[in-house]
């Protein structure tokens, strides 16, 4: 395949979905992974089975269907550490040749409680770490932001040490249904459109 080819097929992306986590083992189960699990739902609701290293993620293209509304979509993992998220996501941009309006992370927040799930374009970082990375590395804060919440730690806990903790198997079953319903979220904003998307998961939902 050439180059231009391959960038051409690269390129055919309507939307780039990416969950915010770290790489390896001893993160895998932890709150701060949310948008990898996420991501992952939607990889095995939308038959996404080939996952390839590119541009410091980790991707899997999701061909047009009925569920993505025709669109055909990329997930991607960044594997950089959550801090350098932005590095992955801007190369990724460049490749696929498309605007950061049609970005999509999924990431988690402190400041929603656990069960809760929110859809928002643009805004701060709020002391995301991930989130920081992206609007530095991007130059602009025109994204649209899934939010899954996993709630403030409880008394003086850390932060840093709540959000990377090990879930037990209660927390962690229960932190999977919500990253079920991140995916619905990720993907009724592909089909639906923002707004319609927001109407409908925001409704009935405390904060």
């Amino acid at each position: 395949m050439s180059l231009f080819k391959r960038k051409e097929q690269e390129a055919a992306v309507d939307w780039l979905i990416v969950g915010l986590g770290n790489p390896g083992a001893e993160y895998a189960d932890t709150r701060h992974n949310q948008g990898f699990h996420a991501i992952d739902c939607l990889a095995q609701r939308l038959g996404a089975n080939y996952w390839k290293t590119q541009h410091q993620a980790l991707t899997a293209q999701v061909k047009p269907q009925p569920a993505t509304g025709g669109a055909p979509v990329m997930l991607a993992k960044p594997q950089t550490f959550m801090n350098n998220s932005g590095e992955a996501v801007r190369a990724l941009l460049r490749a696929l040749d498309i605007a950061p309006s049609q970005l999509i992370i999924i990431h988690d927040e402190l400041d929603l409680p656990a069960g809760t799930v929110r859809i928002k374009r643009g805004g701060g970082h709020g002391g995301h770490n991930g989130l920081r990375s992206i609007i530095d590395a991007l130059a602009t804060q025109d994204f649209i932001r899934v939010r899954v919440g996993i709630g403030r730690p409880p008394g003086r806990q850390d932060s840093a040490d709540y959000v990377l903790a090990q879930l037990k198997p209660a927390a962690l079953e229960e932190a999977q249904i919500d990253a079920q319903c991140a995916a619905d979220a990720a993907l009724a904003t592909v089909t639906q459109g923002l707004l319609a998307a927001q109407n409908h998961f925001h409704t009935g939902q405390g904060g």
